[in-house]
């Protein structure tokens, strides 16, 4: 199946928008294909404002996210592709939603070069628990 996320991020903005709040996203600046200001990341991330008076030539679709926003008053291009994307919520309450990460290796950061660190493994005979599957269940 395709990912869900960009379908629960459009309706996340849309719900946003029309309760009057102010959308934020979170990204993952060092993700493949951000193109943010680097100046303004902060932890490997950058939380952009993506209301609608904030920003212009908004696009959003299934790859990415995309608009023209100003920063210390100098219009600047952003796309940032949805794998990318942590999170959305309304900035005047925090309601929103965090995404899983995927697993996928183009969203894994860049190295940190160091020294190698050699850790033992455990013996054939000291095998752990087996995961319990995961299960779902209703939250009302």
């Amino acid at each position: 199946m395709r990912s869900n996320r960009p379908y629960l991020l459009k309706a996340f903005y849309e719900w946003i928008v029309d309760c009057d709040c102010t959308p934020y996203i979170a990204v993952d600046a060092y993700h493949s294909g951000v193109e943010v200001p680097q100046e303004f990341v902060t932890d490997g991330q950058i939380v952009l404002n993506i209301a609608p008076r904030a920003v212009s030539n908004f696009d959003m679709n299934h790859q990415s996210v995309a608009f023209t926003t100003r920063f210390g008053g100098i219009p600047i291009d952003i796309v940032v592709p949805v794998a990318s994307i942590i999170g959305i919520y309304a900035h005047e309450n925090g309601q929103g939603m965090v995404f899983e990460l995927d697993d996928e290796p183009e969203n894994d950061p860049p190295p940190i070069k160091g020294p190698t660190v050699v850790t033992s493994t455990k013996k054939a005979s000291q095998s752990s628990k087996p995961k319990a599957k995961p299960s779902l269940r209703v939250v009302k």
